[in-house]
């Protein structure tokens, strides 16, 4: 025997078990997003290499450890599997010019991937819903967006989940803010760890975002950003929280969110929740007003966010949120008759809206209701060679309300029957 393939690690597959709660997360979402006015964007997995560096950040733990490049043997052009969907956005918008005739509301779904540590909630292929605004410079659309999350993790019957914002200002408010910070963690290096010293002069903000407990209240006493901040930053902000008042959405600000990414400015936020440990962020983002101008666009002003499918569907699962992929009817036939009209009057089922699962492969009546047992099918309608020639079924209901009954119809009333 040849030797089995296994996935790779990190790598993983959705099984019919689980695909039809995947698959509810997706419906929902796709309706919520489309309820704010927001348009799918379907976007390829593989980019330019360069797209990420200039505009992730070089300095990023995803673009100095974590992204799978490699150089194409048939021509040298440089790839990446994306490991987040930002950038390849913001790339689309500027080749199709597609703010050209006003602002855009724009979502995306789909892989990501990153070489990381695999644990529950966090794996090297993992899935998002990515949505991004182009084109508003006003606090209504950040809120908008966290708003937005909250009415969706209602919609998927979720609690317990809390919004933390944050704004980290504008790119000069940052500068000298970093280097405030930086003066502050070489007085206090002998409580860095190697991670905090490596990012000390490269990326100092991120070392406010460490869960190492032993800097926990060496960072909790840093110089805070936002008290630092201009006039125009402040009244922004301020906007955000008014906007999300009245929306009747609680948050949280908390000043060590930073997120990430370089290209963030101003507003920053995350969903998170205590019931996945410490893989707790269900979604973030924030503002990126220069990151256009940095991918070759014209100056535009955006906001969006990245939501983890693999984390949510993980809480819904938690919530007990149940969803079924069942046909509604699961269709035994035996005998030629029987076989010969089965497919016609699934065909005919299915034209009245029904799910329909015709068995296949012969059988015997009790065998046949095995396998319409463990379908899941609501209904069995049983055919045989004397109904076939009457032009009746027979309708069992198998589950729910009613489970045993079983009754004879005329074929043209099954589909009325199943509905009712």
């Amino acid at each position: 025997m040849a030797d089995k393939f296994q996935s790779i690690k990190g790598f993983y597959d959705i099984l019919p078990g689980d695909s039809a709660l995947w698959q509810k997360l997706g419906d929902v979402a796709a309706r919520v997003l489309g309820q704010y006015g927001y348009r799918y964007i379907h976007l390829p997995i593989v980019e330019p290499t360069g797209l990420y560096v200039r505009g992730v950040g070089e300095n990023t733990d995803i673009v100095e450890k974590e992204m799978y490049s490699w150089v194409d043997a048939l021509n040298g052009d440089k790839l990446t599997l994306r490991p987040e969907g930002t950038a390849g956005c913001v790339r689309a918008v500027v080749e199709h010019n597609l703010t050209y005739n006003g602002p855009q509301r724009l979502w995306y779904a789909g892989p990501m991937f990153r070489h990381e540590n695999v644990q529950k909630g966090r794996q090297r292929q993992f899935h998002q819903i990515g949505v991004e605004a182009f084109g508003f410079t006003g606090p209504d659309v950040d809120a908008e967006q966290m708003v937005m999350l909250a009415r969706l993790w209602r919609a998927l019957g979720l609690n317990d989940v809390a919004l933390q914002i944050n704004t980290i200002g504008d790119a000069p408010e940052r500068a000298a803010y970093r280097q405030v910070l930086i003066d502050y963690f070489e007085r206090n290096a002998a409580l860095l760890d190697d991670d905090a010293k490596r990012r000390l002069h490269t990326n100092p903000l991120r070392i406010l975002d460490s869960k190492n407990p032993a800097m926990q209240e060496m960072i909790e006493a840093a110089p805070k950003l936002f008290d630092t901040l201009g006039a125009e930053t402040r009244a922004h902000y301020d906007g955000v929280c008014q906007f999300l008042s009245d929306a009747g959405v609680a948050y949280q600000l908390n000043q060590r969110l930073v997120r990430g990414l370089d290209y963030y400015n101003r507003t920053v936020f995350e969903w998170v929740t205590t019931r996945l440990g410490s893989q707790g962020t269900i979604a973030g983002g924030g503002r990126y007003d220069t990151l256009v101008e940095t991918l070759g666009g014209k100056p535009t002003p955006a906001c969006g966010f990245g939501m983890g499918l693999e984390r949510v569907f993980l809480l819904m699962q938690e919530y007990g949120v149940q969803a079924s992929d069942s046909p509604d009817v699961y269709l035994v036939n035996l005998g030629d008759e029987a076989q010969r009209i089965a497919p016609g009057l699934a065909e005919k089922l299915r034209d009245e809206g029904l799910a329909v699962a015709v068995h296949a492969g012969g059988g015997s009546f009790k065998s046949q209701f095995k396998k319409a047992d463990a379908s899941g099918a609501r209904f069995a309608v049983v055919i045989g060679d004397e109904e076939a020639r009457n032009g009746n079924a027979n309708l069992k209901t198998l589950t729910g309300a009613g489970a045993g009954e079983q009754v004879t119809l005329p074929l043209a009333d099954l589909a009325a029957r199943i509905r009712a």
